[in-house]
């Protein structure tokens, strides 16, 4: 299936341009984020933020990272 076939896809996607379509550019990361994460809830989608995900660079386990 192609992304832009996917229904999930174009719902975050679209989600995420209506963020930036009212906030523009310049912004620090979290002011996204927390647009984001509301859009995505406005559209019935859970949205979890800063989640910890296992880092491995250049062979290294360097733990969980947020």
């Amino acid at each position: 299936m192609e992304l832009d076939q996917d229904p999930l896809t174009f719902r975050v996607i679209g989600a995420a341009i209506e963020v930036h379509k009212h906030l523009g550019p310049g912004l620090l990361e979290s002011a996204y984020e927390h647009c984001l994460c509301w859009e995505l809830e406005q559209a019935g989608l859970t949205c979890n933020r800063q989640v910890p995900l296992p880092v491995r660079y250049k062979q290294v386990e360097l733990g969980d990272t947020a």
